[in-house]
């Protein structure tokens, strides 16, 4: 089926007792035992599964080719699942502009459990030389958040075949709409599902999917369902429900921001505009190899510095001012402010969800701000 299809069927089913074409939201938190002690529901206690997981968990997998999924109640704990499963001592290896949440992660939960080292994944030889006996994983967010740099999944993955290692994509900014990263040869996908699989603005998740159910999914699984860190049914159903629009909502995104890019790399004050859509992009080569679109995020840098930047995000009128991403609205921040004191993010950068408005209006809204 065609990834329209699979959005709309693989996370629903009509209900056998109603016959209600839309699958029922299950709040019970326990299941009965038959007479022989077995649950006929295949469900036991909802922190281990619920008929609503189930369902988006099954979307996810197909929507991302991949073997299985697990859904979390934000994009974080998915992340902070992965971490969890690795053996302590384990040497991972991430993008110097990894996302600031799960490096800080890393830096703050995982200091003496986990090493890590981030640099340039998309530097080759950098890569090579900080590969160690002891490294696992290898994690890699493209396009990233928010400099937008695409990395060579292809290339990394050969890399870390070669020496047994994994490699784990995030894959929020692009959804598997726009890019496959399992089909490209990765061992696991991450994404934030508050984002453009959530769609609205309105509810939190986060996902994994795996190519393969192997040991380390087992172990991943575990952290799921010991940790408990799972979505509710009602934020199951609705992102279940959010799903069946994705592929025609990133149509709208990825056409916006294309359109809002180009007007953005011809205006005088402008000093950068990052988009993987652009020729100028530097991995733009890349991104046409890999990704069958290229998303709804852009960030740009303004001549003026942080000022100048600070004095445009205040001028909009249709942007809100505001962290996040992937819904309807558009949105749009200063970046390093959200970061922090540790940020790598030029001051003089605006990151941009660009949403489902009309592009007019979001171009007359930037022009008179600028």
């Amino acid at each position: 089926m065609k990834i329209e299809t699979i959005a709309i069927h693989a996370g629903n089913h009509v209900d056998e007792t109603s016959k209600a074409v839309i699958q029922p939201i299950i709040l019970s938190t326990t299941f009965e035992r038959a007479v022989d002690g077995t649950f006929p529901g295949g469900h036991i206690y909802s922190r281990s599964s619920n008929p609503n997981r189930a369902l988006l968990e099954n979307v996810l997998a197909k929507l991302e080719g991949g073997a299985d999924a697990a859904s979390f109640s934000s994009g974080n704990a998915a992340g902070m699942s992965v971490f969890q499963s690795l053996a302590p001592g384990t040497h991972i290896i991430g993008p110097d502009d990894m996302y600031h949440g799960l490096r800080n992660q890393l830096k703050n939960l995982f200091a003496g459990i986990l090493t890590f080292d981030f640099i340039d994944v998309n530097n080759p030889e950098d890569l090579q030389s900080h590969i160690k006996p002891e490294t696992g994983l290898i994690w890699i967010e493209t396009p990233s958040n928010p400099l937008l740099k695409i990395t060579d999944i292809k290339k990394v993955v050969a890399i870390a075949k070669a020496k047994g290692i994994k490699v784990a994509c995030d894959n929020t900014f692009a959804t598997p709409v726009c890019q496959q990263p399992l089909a490209l040869g990765a061992d696991l996908v991450m994404h934030s599902a508050t984002k453009y699989f959530g769609g609205h603005s309105d509810l939190m998740g986060g996902a994994l999917i795996t190519k393969e159910k192997n040991d380390w999914w087992l172990k991943i699984r575990q952290v799921q369902e010991m940790g408990g860190a799972i979505p509710s049914p009602m934020d199951c159903y609705m992102l279940t429900r959010s799903i069946k629009t994705l592929p025609y909502r990133m149509r709208g995104h990825v056409h916006n921001a294309q359109l809002l890019a180009e007007f953005l790399e011809k205006h005088p004050k402008v000093e950068e505009v990052m988009y993987p859509g652009l020729p100028s992009h530097p991995q733009h080569v890349i991104a046409k190899e890999q990704m069958s679109a290229f998303g709804g995020m852009l960030s740009f840098t303004l001549k003026g510095g942080e000022a100048e930047a600070r004095r445009v995000i205040n001028g909009l009128k249709i942007f809100t001012k505001a962290t996040s991403l992937g819904g309807v609205e558009s949105l749009i921040e200063h970046r390093a402010t959200v970061e922090g004191p540790d940020t790598k993010t030029p001051f003089n950068l605006l990151r941009v969800s660009v949403g489902l408005e009309h592009i007019d209006d979001l171009i007359a809204d930037l022009e008179r701000a600028l």
